[in-house]
């Protein structure tokens, strides 16, 4: 247990092998889940021109202080149309929503307090008159220029994640292009003799390629391009040629799956060790201890465990701190506090396990259970699991007094505050 590297030296070490990647645009298209590279400022204001925020009549609010009262209906303002005219003691100017304020008028009168409901009759013709049945404040129902945003002000700090709200705003701004950062290239390689593509049927002693598919979904998640490789052979020349080929895809970091630990089929680490090198191997760690990190010609290797389950633990404990840091996303990990529904013995390293949550609403607390075996084989755990309890290094027997933090790899809805 003593040769074998902590989780957070581990990942410390891994860490300083990363720096941000460089900036790119990309059109408003391609730019969601993109970090913004560059604070954005407004070239306008938003609104650019006070209008309408309902349909009616624009007015002039001191003359309905009488109201009910009648007014002499001037003109019509449609959207998308500037106004030419202005609005005089005793007129009205018909109105609809999001049309640009006439000079003269200071309010706007809804036209379901008027006698002309053009919203229930369908009566578009523009009347001579209009009775306003009661009276208005001067800026009622205006959206003054500028409400939103002013020209010169910053909308959007770097570092910002676009999200569908901050498009949105860039659009409306005139902001047809922006810097983003660059997104990480990952090549993702599988080992195995035993392993068939999912379109292949079962022969004895084989199984399907899972982990670089569950790989490849999540390098997605957290913002990179995956490249993915069909499965490599166990032996030298297939995975050097398999790494060779990786490597010509100019990528930011490569992951493989299988074949770092000490068998005597786990060829990669030799591999590596003829084109690269590993910085550290066999962490603190269940599951997953036969994770190797190094070089390969200056590109960032994860060797991650072929058992799917260690793969995806492994890769949420490192790899994707490390993505994160390449694209220039802040770590949004969502952690809760839980305590057991039943003692879990552990083996002393960090313990990482699978459980489903729920909420003990007398005590006000969440409840984590086991989501059943937890043979890192077993990738339907996975399924099942709202997320990752940790068990610290040294701990091997656990308490039902005691909360674990447990990070979250869904959004869980039942019983949150």
């Amino acid at each position: 247990m003593n040769s074998l590297i902590s989780v957070d030296a581990a990942l410390n070490q891994i860490l300083t092998s990363f720096r941000l990647l460089d900036i790119e645009d990309v059109s408003l298209d391609d730019a969601f889940n993109r970090v913004l590279a560059e604070a954005q400022f407004a070239a306008d204001s938003l609104p650019p021109f006070p209008n309408s925020s309902m349909d009616g009549f624009a007015v002039r609010a001191a003359d309905l202080h009488a109201a009910p009262i009648r007014l002499r209906v001037i003109g019509d303002i449609p959207a998308g149309k500037a106004p030419q005219f202005s609005v005089q003691a005793g007129e009205a100017a018909r109105i609809m929503t999001g049309a640009e304020m006439p000079e003269g008028a200071d309010a706007v009168v809804p036209v379901e307090v008027t006698d002309q409901n053009f919203r229930q009759t369908g009566e578009l013709d523009l009347p001579d008159f209009v009775q306003i049945n009661q009276p208005v404040k001067s800026g009622d129902y205006i959206r003054p220029r500028g409400e939103d945003v002013q020209a010169g002000q910053r909308v959007l700090a770097k570092g910002t994640l676009l999200g569908a709200a901050e498009i949105g705003l860039m659009a409306a701004l005139g902001i047809s292009r922006v810097p983003v950062i660059r997104q990480p290239r990952v090549a993702i390689l599988s080992t195995g003799d035993e392993l068939l593509s999912p379109d292949q049927p079962l022969t004895p002693g084989k199984i399907r390629d899972a982990n670089s598919y569950s790989l490849a979904t999540l390098v997605r998640q957290y913002g990179g391009i995956p490249i993915r490789f069909a499965p490599a052979a166990d032996s030298i020349d297939a995975v050097r040629i398999r790494f060779e080929e990786a490597l010509a895809e100019q990528p930011d970091v490569i992951l493989s799956s299988a074949g770092v630990s000490v068998g005597v089929f786990d060829v990669v680490r030799t591999v590596i060790a003829e084109i690269g090198h590993i910085d550290l191997w066999r962490i603190n760690i269940r599951p997953g201890k036969p994770l190797a990190f190094g070089q390969v010609r200056g590109v960032p290797f994860f060797g991650l465990p072929g058992n799917p389950v260690s793969a995806m633990v492994t890769f949420d404990v490192f790899v994707r701190p490390a993505l994160l840091n390449l694209g220039g996303r802040g770590d949004d990990a969502l952690i809760v506090e839980a305590a057991l529904e039943r003692p879990i013995r552990s083996d002393g390293r960090r313990t990482f396990v699978r459980v489903k949550l729920r909420r003990d609403t007398e005590h006000g607390r969440w409840i984590a259970s086991e989501t059943g075996t937890q043979s890192s084989g077993a990738l339907s755990s996975m399924v099942l699991a709202d997320g990752l309890l940790t068990i610290p290094e040294g701990l091997v027997e656990t308490s039902l007094e005691t909360l674990y933090s447990v990070r979250l790899l869904r959004p869980i809805v039942q019983g949150l505050p």
